[in-house]
């Protein structure tokens, strides 16, 4: 089997915690009861896939969302419930990311958005002054600006593509895995990191 050169992180629930049920719950308290049936880790509707490949803009996400709910919404009060499943950026996790990358060359691909990504990256910038978290990576990829998402076999062709890397030589860690699957379909191999296991417990 070929060394590890290469590793391929997400990003939720690996070096940011998130809460899915934190968003859930607040949206239920604006009166959408059925979000659940929208969104979840393991799922999510096609305004949010169009949301996540940046075929959506975050405006039109807020019109299309207000209709499907059938409730009169601010911007801010879907924006707020929406953001509220991102918490922190540990910094023990993010001290260990510093100390990983001088050993491989390390990417990162998360599904995400653009609503989500302008709140973390102002949380990130808040809790460390002076630090640049995509410049940790080689290259950081997010589903709204590649077009493209997990699990899908694309996705993941299309970075080893631009990137010229050789799936046997990369590692691929996701905490949901049905992203794993995909990755695997690719011939990338890969380590589901469940909770609560984190970044801290990974022997590389």
């Amino acid at each position: 089997m070929e060394p590890v050169k290469n590793i391929i992180f997400d990003l939720g629930g690996i070096f940011l915690n998130i809460d899915y049920q934190l968003t859930s719950k607040a949206f239920k308290r604006l009166g959408v009861h059925q979000f659940d049936e929208m969104f979840t880790q393991q799922y999510s509707n096609d305004l949010f896939e169009l949301l996540e490949t940046g075929r959506l803009s975050p405006q039109d996400f807020y019109n299309a969302f207000r209709k499907e709910a059938g409730l009169e919404l601010t911007d801010d009060q879907i924006r707020d419930a929406w953001n509220a499943l991102l918490l922190d950026f540990p910094a023990e996790r993010i001290q260990w990311l510093e100390s990983i990358r001088n050993k491989y060359n390390i990417y990162l691909f998360s599904n995400t958005n653009q609503i989500h990504y302008d709140q973390f990256m102002a949380d990130f910038t808040r809790a460390y002054p002076g630090k640049d978290f995509n410049g940790y990576f080689i290259h950081a990829y997010y589903s709204q600006t590649l077009g493209l998402r997990k699990p899908y076999m694309a996705s993941f062709q299309q970075i080893l593509k631009e990137q010229g890397l050789d799936p046997a030589e990369t590692l691929f860690i996701d905490d949901t895995f049905k992203n794993i699957q995909g990755a695997q379909q690719v011939g990338l191999r890969t380590i589901h990191l469940e909770a609560p296991k984190t970044v801290l417990d990974l022997d590389l």
